[in-house]
C-alpha cells in the first residue's frame, strides 16, 4: 500500500483520477476501463459515485461479484421460462446487459483466471457467444470495465490479461479524504463530448508519438497505444475541440502509458550517443588510407558528392522524424509522472509475482473438490459421499429434454433422470505446515536451538495471519523426537521448546526419516508441508544407534533421497562455523535449496526461510 501523499501531489493525483472517470464516461469501450487500486473507503466511494454520475441516466451499470457463475456472466438457459414454455429459452447474461455501459468487478485481485479470460474474450470480440444447454446465440455488446483492486501487497493484483485490457490504472491509496473533492465536470459536458467524439481527428504524428512513447517505456502490448489514442480523442472532445493537441497526448500518457512502464525512457542525449559512436569508427578507417594515397583531393571530392544528390531534401527528411513527431511531448510527460523509484518497484513486483507462482501461497495451494470451501461450479455426479445436489443446475440440465421425454409416455410435469444430476464443487486452500528439523547435538547445540526457537516463534506469529502451522523435530544422541506436532499455538510452542537439552551424537538419518514420515502424513491429510533442516551435515550415528561416521553419512544420504521422492519443498540451513561439502551434498540429495548461515540468528533464519520458500509472500 502506498504511503500518504503531500496535499499538492494528492490533489493533482485526484484531478487526474477524475479526468480518467470523465474519459471513461465519454468512450467506455475505447478507453477500455479503469483499474482502480484502492482499499474500501470514502475516497474510492467518491470516485465511483463521480464515475456513475457522469454517465447518462440510462447507461447500464452492472456489478459482478467474484463468485459469478458462467450462466449469469455469459447467459444460458432461463430455467423458469423454459419450464413454463416447454422449450429452451435463453437468459441474457450480465455482459450482454451491459452493452454501452460499465461493468464493475468487485475484488478484481481475486477474480479467477478463467472468469477473467471469458470477460477478455467478450471484450476482444465485441460479442457474447452462448453455446450451451442446446442453445447457440451471439449477442453484440461493448462496454467499459471498472476493476476494484483491493490488494494490500504487490503480489495481490488482477491477472495480467485483465489488466492489459484496462486503459487507465489509478492508485487512490495515498490520497487523503480532504483532497478528494468533487468533479470538475458536469453530466451535460460529458453528453456534449460524446456527441462531438466521432468528429475528433488525430494527426499521424500524434499517433506515432504515442506508439514511440510506448516503446520507450518498454510496453510490449499493442492495446496500450490504441487505448491512449482513444483517450486523447476523448480528452479533445471534452475540451470542445475537434483536433487532438499536445495536452491531450500528455494526459493519455500519464493515465495509460506511465502505469504500464517497465523501463525509464532514455534522454535525447543518450538516444543520440549510440547513433554517433558507430558512425565515427566506420568513417575513420575509410578516411585514413585515402589521405595517404590521394591526400586532400579525394576527401574534397567525396565530401561534396554526399550532400549533392539529396540537396536540402535529405536534410528535411532526416529532420522530419525528430521535429515532426512530437515524441518529446510523450517522453517529457512520462518522465514527469514516473516515480523516482519506479525500477525498484517493478523489480519488487516481478519478484513477488514470481514467488507467488512458485511458493505455496498465503495460505497454501488451491485445491478443488471436497465438501467445504468456496463454490467452484458444478459437475456431473450423484449426491453421495458428502457431495451436495445442486437442484437449480440439475433442473437446468433436464429442462431441454422435457419435450422429448414427454413423447416417451412420461406423465410427470418435470422429468429428471440420474444423468441430469449435478453436484456442487468447492475449492479451498490447503494448510501449509512448516516443519523444522533441528540438529540438537554437539557443543554448539544450545546456540542452534536458541536460533531455532526464535525462528519458530517469528514464523509462528505470521501463521496467525496466514492460518498456517509449525512443527518441530529435534535429533540428538541415538534418535529423533517430535517436540512440537503441527500447531498454531504460540504457548504450546514455547512450552515444548523450553526444556530441550543438547549434546550427544548426530543421528541425521533418524531426523530425516522422522521428517519424511511427518510430511507424508501431512500430505495425506491434504496439507502442504515445507521442510526446513538446520544442521551441519556431519552424521556420526547410524539408524541402529551405533557409531560410524561413514555408515551414518551413507544412511543420511539415503534418507535425504527418500525426502526428495516426496516432492516436498525443502531448505537446508548449514549452521556449521565453516560450511563443508557435506551440507551441500545433503541438500542436493534432498532436492532442497542450500543456505550456509554459520552465524545466523533467529531473524536471519526467519528471513532466509521466507525468501527461499516464499512463505509470507
Amino acid at each position: 500500500m502506498s504511503a500518504a501523499l503531500d496535499y499538492a501531489t494528492a490533489e493533482a493525483a485526484w484531478e487526474d483520477a477524475v479526468r480518467a472517470a470523465a474519459l471513461l464516461a465519454i468512450d467506455p469501450p475505447g478507453v477500455g476501463g479503469v483499474c482502480l487500486r484502492s482499499l474500501p473507503g470514502p475516497v474510492r466511494d467518491r470516485w465511483v459515485q463521480i464515475a456513475r454520475e457522469l454517465l447518462p441516466a440510462e447507461t447500464p451499470w452492472r456489478r459482478i461479484p467474484i463468485s459469478v457463475s458462467d450462466s449469469r456472466l455469459l447467459g444460458g438457459l432461463d430455467l423458469t421460462a423454459t419450464l413454463r414454455a416447454g422449450r429452451p429459452v435463453l437468459e441474457r447474461g450480465v455482459l450482454a446487459e451491459s452493452d454501452g455501459g460499465i461493468v464493475v468487478l468487485a475484488m478484481a485481485e481475486r477474480i479467477a483466471p478463467a472468469t477473467a479470460g471469458k470477460i477478455g474474450a467478450v471484450v476482444d470480440n465485441g460479442e457474447v457467444a452462448v453455446e450451451r444447454d442446446g442453445l447457440a446465440e451471439r449477442t453484440p455488446t461493448r462496454f467499459g470495465i471498472v476493476a476494484l483492486d483491493e490488494g494490500a501487497t504487490e503480489d495481490e493484483r488482477p491477472v495480467g490479461p485483465l489488466r492489459d485490457r484496462l486503459g487507465c490504472h489509478l492508485d487512490l491509496n495515498g490520497i487523503p479524504v480532504h483532497a478528494a473533492s468533487g468533479s470538475m465536470y458536469a453530466a451535460d459536458e460529458i453528453a456534449a463530448a460524446r456527441q462531438r467524439l466521432p468528429a475528433v481527428a488525430c494527426d499521424d504524428h500524434h499517433a506515432e508519438a504515442l506508439c514511440a512513447g510506448g516503446l520507450a517505456l518498454g510496453i510490449g502490448s499493442l492495446r496500450a497505444p490504441l487505448q491512449a489514442l482513444r483517450a486523447a480523442r476523448a480528452a479533445a472532445a471534452l475540451d470542445g475541440r475537434e483536433q487532438v493537441e499536445d495536452e491531450d497526448v500528455q494526459l493519455a500518457t500519464r493515465l495509460i502509458l506511465v502505469p504500464r512502464a517497465t523501463q525509464v525512457p532514455p534522454s535525447p542525449e543518450q538516444a543520440e550517443e549510440p547513433e554517433q559512436q558507430p558512425e565515427q569508427p566506420q568513417e575513420a578507417p575509410g578516411e585514413e588510407p585515402e589521405p595517404e594515397e590521394g591526400e586532400p583531393d579525394t576527401s574534397e571530392e567525396d565530401a561534396p558528392e554526399e550532400p549533392d544528390p539529396g540537396e536540402g531534401g535529405d536534410d528535411e527528411e532526416q529532420e522530419a522524424p525528430a521535429d515532426g513527431i512530437p515524441s518529446e511531448v510523450v517522453l517529457e510527460a512520462a518522465k514527469a509522472a514516473l516515480p523516482d523509484d519506479v525500477l525498484q518497484r517493478l523489480k519488487v513486483r516481478e519478484l513477488a509475482l514470481r514467488n507467488r507462482s512458485q511458493a505455496p501461497g498465503r495460505a497454501g495451494a488451491l485445491q478443488k473438490g471436497g465438501g467445504r470451501g468456496r463454490p467452484a461450479g458444478v459437475l456431473r455426479g450423484m449426491p453421495r459421499n458428502g457431495a451436495r445436489l445442486n437442484v437449480v443446475e440439475t433442473l437446468r440440465t433436464a429442462a431441454p429434454w422435457q419435450p422429448l421425454r414427454r413423447t416417451e409416455g412420461e406423465t410427470r410435469r418435470v422429468v429428471v433422470r440420474p444423468e441430469d444430476f449435478r453436484v456442487n464443487r468447492f475449492k479451498q486452500r490447503s494448510q501449509t505446515t512448516t516443519v523444522f528439523v533441528v540438529d540438537a547435538s554437539g557443543s554448539a547445540a544450545m546456540n542452534r536451538l536458541a536460533e531455532a526457537k526464535g525462528a519458530v516463534e517469528l514464523l509462528l506469529a505470521e501463521c496467525y495471519v496466514r492460518r498456517d502451522e509449525v512443527a518441530l523435530i529435534a535429533f540428538r544422541g541415538t534418535r529423533a523426537e517430535v517436540l512440537l506436532p503441527p500447531t498454531r499455538s504460540l504457548t504450546r510452542a514455547k512450552r515444548s521448546l523450553a526444556g530441550l537439552p543438547g549434546g550427544g551424537g548426530t543421528p541425521l538419518a533418524a531426523g530425516l526419516e522422522a521428517a519424511h514420515e511427518m510430511t507424508l502424513e501431512l500430505q495425506h491429510k491434504g496439507s502442504l508441508p515445507v521442510l526446513i533442516l538446520l544442521t551441519d551435515g556431519r552424521a556420526n550415528v547410524t539408524r541402529a544407534g551405533t557409531g560410524g561416521r561413514e555408515q551414518a553419512q551413507h544412511e543420511a544420504q539415503e534418507a535425504a533421497r527418500g525426502v526428495y521422492l516426496t516432492g516436498v519443498r525443502s531448505l537446508v540451513v548449514d549452521t556449521s562455523p565453516r560450511p563443508r561439502p557435506m551440507g551441500r551434498e545433503l541438500a542436493e540429495a534432498m532436492g532442497a535449496d542450500y543456505l550456509p548461515l554459520p552465524r545466523a540468528d533467529a531473524s536471519a533464519i526467519s528471513g532466509a526461510v521466507q525468501a527461499a520458500t516464499g512463505i509470507g509472500s
